[in-house]
């Protein structure tokens, strides 16, 4: 799974994008998520309050009830305002 990270969650993780290979119960963003808080410090404080974070599933955006597979491209960033 490629996982990309933008702004904040960038700073807080360390990284703008990572390739990993998830557990097998992580099978939507909800459980993705709730594994990456618990990956280290830099990784609870970006996803600490999920409300704050967007996601999109193969550039489309998605909810936390989304599924995920092994060959996604997943991005979290925080919500765009506009104008």
């Amino acid at each position: 799974m490629k996982i990309l990270y933008f702004a904040w969650l960038k700073e807080k993780t360390g990284l703008s994008e990572e390739d990993l290979t998830v557990p097998e119960g992580v099978t939507d963003v909800q459980s993705l998520v709730e594994w990456m808080q618990q990956r280290g410090d830099g990784f609870a404080s970006a996803f600490a309050n999920p409300a704050l974070v967007r996601v999109a599933v193969n550039q489309e955006h998605v909810g936390l009830d989304f599924p995920v597979s092994d060959n996604d491209e997943v991005a979290f960033f925080p919500p765009v305002t506009g104008g």
